[in-house]
């Protein structure tokens, strides 16, 4: 770090930032980004967008918020009990005090626990690992209970649109038209509420959303650097992943270990927006330079899935973060993206500009396969029917509904995915999660202190926006590991908003 510091080019930046610092151009920016701050302060659209609905400000104090708190803190309830009555002898347990300290660092574990599950290859991935690696977390997370007495499962931040979202889940196992096509859905389904719930519960302060972080960094990084591995090794070009004749000359789609392009690009849509948080957040030079580096082998592997959505989505992601996390950046944030424009690779900007071109197989393709969905939701749009993109391909054939040369595999839309799977209560209740989520992260990073809980919750939630723009075009759940990962986003969103409001909350105590 010394010899960095010392170096040339460190010093250059210096005096270039202290150039910058006095020049007009800095002036001009400044007095722009606080133009920009007043507008959203003042705002008469997005005031009402920000308020708390009457149903997310009811459930902390409601009766279900109450009872469900009560059921899921049962077994660390007893377990509490159980400690009261042999205190002594668990104490003089080295093991014990020892299971008591790994339950207390439950989030430390989530962080090993997401650097390994994520990083497997395809081919060696079981779903069965998200519900076993959660489940074991629930388990380590009951025995840290054991001996603290405030150490419970958070049902009240949570929130009511998720949980009503589980509910509408469960009942599109009842109501589904092949029931033994959804029930194996419903354990993915479980292994992403476990993640929620133990997520919310575990995170404690900053350092923790930090070490989740950098365990979603580290995915990015593996799976990123085989990206680019692939790319160096050479990759063919799939004819039913892309359309030779619209994109000529673009070199295959890299997938690292997702199996597929698209779902590669979501994972790094959902995850660089935390890595973009740890460069900010790092106190040390060597670990910022570690998160850059990352970003940049993340971005780069993320051009070369050549996946358009997930691209939109991570401009959204990008705008959408600079908007909560510092508003008065957002004109020099344009003024650099319209200068990068002229750097992007050739087949990267003739890729982009195939967004929304009909003559593109691939988007044309998108068309049957969006009537074939609205029509299922027409037929069923109270209940559904049923979880997974399995039971949607046996209501389709059996009532052909579907009619074109190419298999039918989901409906490329995630709104539309959810409804027809779940009703409309699933629906509902999933934009609302969504849109609850959001709201409440972005009404607290701005009226909260700069910290390492502020800058991470702005990432998570820039992600969640980027998703969802990502998901008007394509289905983020169509691979239960990237559920999980979705969930977990989420999760970490509503663990910022709950830090960041205790360290709130402690600064006006003191």
């Amino acid at each position: 770090m010394t010899l960095i510091r010392e170096s040339l080019l460190y010093r250059l930046c210096l005096a270039l930032a202290a150039v910058y610092e006095s020049s007009a151009l800095h002036r001009l920016l400044a007095a722009l980004g606080r133009w920009c701050n007043r507008q959203i302060d003042e705002s008469v659209v997005l005031r009402p967008l920000c308020r708390e609905g009457a149903a997310a400000r009811a459930w902390k104090d409601s009766l279900l918020c109450r009872i469900l708190s009560l059921f899921v803190n049962l077994p660390g309830w007893l377990l509490h009990r159980l400690y009261n009555a042999l205190p002594v002898t668990f104490e003089d347990s080295f093991f014990a005090r020892l299971a008591f300290a790994m339950g207390e660092e439950t989030a430390v574990a989530e962080s090993w626990l997401v650097m390994l599950l994520w990083i497997i290859p395809y081919a060696y991935w079981n779903n069965a690992y998200s519900l076993m690696g959660f489940a074991l977390l629930l388990a380590l997370f009951y025995i840290g209970a054991m001996r603290r007495r405030d150490f419970r499962l958070d049902m009240a931040s949570v929130g009511f649109y998720p949980v009503v979202l589980l509910g509408a889940v469960a009942m599109g196992v009842v109501n589904s038209y092949a029931p033994s096509q959804s029930l194996r859905f419903l354990f993915y389904h479980f292994s992403a509420a476990l993640c929620v719930v133990v997520t919310v519960s575990a995170v404690r302060h900053g350092e923790d959303l930090k070490r989740l972080a950098a365990g979603g960094g580290v995915c990015v990084l593996v799976s990123s650097l085989y990206g680019v591995y692939q790319r160096i090794q050479g990759v063919e070009v799939s004819r039913s992943t892309v359309d030779l004749k619209v994109n000529a000359g673009m070199p295959g789609r890299v997938d690292s270990f997702f199996d597929n392009a698209n779902t590669f690009c979501e994972v790094l849509l959902l995850l660089l927006p935390l890595v973009v948080a740890l460069i900010l957040c790092s106190r040390h030079l060597y670990s910022k330079l570690l998160a850059c580096g990352i970003l940049v082998v993340g971005v780069a592997a993320a051009g070369m899935t050549y996946s358009r959505a997930s691209w939109v989505g991570l401009a959204c992601a990008m705008a959408v973060f600079v908007f909560l996390w510092k508003p008065r950046l957002i004109p020099l944030c344009a003024v650099l993206c319209v200068l990068c424009i002229p750097l992007l690779p050739t087949t990267i900007w003739n890729r982009i500009l195939t967004i929304g071109n009909l003559s593109d197989s691939s988007t044309l393709n998108r068309l049957p396969t969006l009537r074939a969905a609205v029509e299922v939701i027409a037929s069923r749009p109270i209940r559904g029917v049923g979880l997974g993109t399995a039971t949607p391909k046996v209501f389709i054939a059996d009532w052909n509904l579907y009619h074109a040369d190419f298999p039918y595999v989901h409906s490329h839309n995630f709104y539309l995915e959810v409804w027809l799977q779940t009703g409309i209560i699933g629906a509902v209740s999933f934009v609302g999660a969504m849109l609850w989520n959001i709201k409440q992260a972005a009404r607290t990073v701005r009226h909260c202190a700069s910290s390492t809980a502020r800058t991470i919750t702005c990432a998570a939630a820039s992600a969640l926006c980027g998703a969802m723009v990502c998901g008007l075009a394509d289905y983020l759940w169509n691979y239960p590991r990237v559920m999980v990962i979705f969930w977990f986003v989420f999760a970490v969103a509503l663990a910022g908003v709950k830090v960041c409001r205790q360290e709130e909350n402690f600064r006006e105590q003191t």
